[in-house]
């Protein structure tokens, strides 16, 4: 009965191999297997990067203009208060967002005993 199923197994191997041929990927691709998370997993990576860059890009650009409203203030001290305080709230946004990559690491470090478990999630299968 072993010796039927083998037999039969084979000629459904052959089958497929004749009519598709072998079928391997590109080699082109074998330089993109480098072991890291593919799929969901690096969609959401790239989003965070880059939310992360926007944030930093976001904030350079209201340090800016909070600088800008300073100089320009002559003396008012409203516009003076203002641009102090949009200058306290760009930093402020700006250490938000990089403690909560340091949050993540540090929680990654503490729970997984990797600091990038929850920075570059892997999804292990069969």
């Amino acid at each position: 009965m072993k010796k039927i199923i083998e037999r039969i197994k084979n000629k459904q191997k052959i089958l497929v191999f004749s009519i598709f041929g072998k079928v391997t990927a590109p080699a082109a691709l074998s330089a993109y297997d480098t072991g890291s998370p593919q799929g969901l997993f690096t969609f959401v990576n790239n989003i965070i990067k880059i939310l992360i860059m926007g944030a930093g890009l976001f904030t350079l650009f209201n340090l800016i203009l909070a600088g800008y409203g300073f100089i320009s203030a002559g003396g008012k001290s409203e516009s003076i208060e203002a641009a102090w305080a949009k200058i306290w709230q760009s930093l402020l946004g700006l250490v938000i967002v990089a403690g909560s990559i340091v949050i993540a690491g540090v929680a990654g470090l503490v729970i997984y005993g990797d600091s990038n478990a929850l920075l570059t999630p892997r999804l292990y299968g069969p």
